[in-house]
């Protein structure tokens, strides 16, 4: 059987707007966050054929939820029908949930320290392990391996680390990808496909 999963990120908030790391922290996404979730929403339904015969996950976290609500909206899909899954929620990064990056180093400077722009976030204080997030990823993706057409709705960092897993990569290449907010992506045969709502004509 042949799998596709589109998997979607929550437009932006708030907090991304100042800068500010929210992990399991909630915030309402912007007026442009909104606007990014329509139109990857209005891609996504050209490339979809019937929504009603894909299965959709959400995260459970608000701007999840909120981003979830305005798909459903644009493809006409019963949003009763979402699957909550607490496994698509973001990393935790514990003590460092509301913080920015300078706030941190301010902070925490010791734990910044051999470290790059990617896998600092791992150091948190309280905070998530990249091997726990990998596990709970790696169930997920196991307890849909008999569903047919998935949309996902999840998180920056997390969608990341799902992608990396999916093609096999190392954890810094995995921390590297790209996290746009006006990108989503098509899993399907170990491959990653991205599509960026900002710049393609499907209206």
């Amino acid at each position: 059987m042949k799998q596709t999963i589109y998997l979607l990120r929550h437009g932006e908030t708030e907090l991304n707007l100042k800068g500010r790391y929210q992990g399991e922290l909630d915030s309402p996404l912007t007026i442009d966050g909104i606007e990014q979730v329509k139109n990857n929403a209005k891609l996504l339904k050209v490339l979809i054929d019937n929504p009603s015969e894909w299965e959709f996950f959400s995260s459970p976290l608000g701007r999840a939820q909120q981003s979830t609500d305005i798909v459903c909206e644009v493809l006409g899909y019963n949003k009763s029908k979402v699957i909550i899954e607490d496994r698509l929620k973001e990393v935790t990064v514990g003590k460092w949930a509301g913080l920015t990056t300078k706030e941190i180093k301010m902070s925490w400077p010791e734990l910044m320290e051999n470290s790059n722009n990617y896998n600092w976030y791992f150091n948190s204080p309280n905070g998530e392990s990249y091997d726990s997030v990998v596990i709970r990823i790696t169930e997920w993706l196991y307890s849909i391996r008999n569903k047919k057409k998935v949309i996902v709705m999840s998180h920056g960092l997390t969608g990341r680390v799902l992608r990396g897993f999916y093609q096999g990569l190392t954890k810094d290449q995995a921390l590297s990808l790209d996290v746009s907010q006006n990108t989503f992506f098509k899993l399907s045969d170990k491959k990653v496909e991205s599509f960026c709502s900002e710049y393609d004509d499907f209206y």
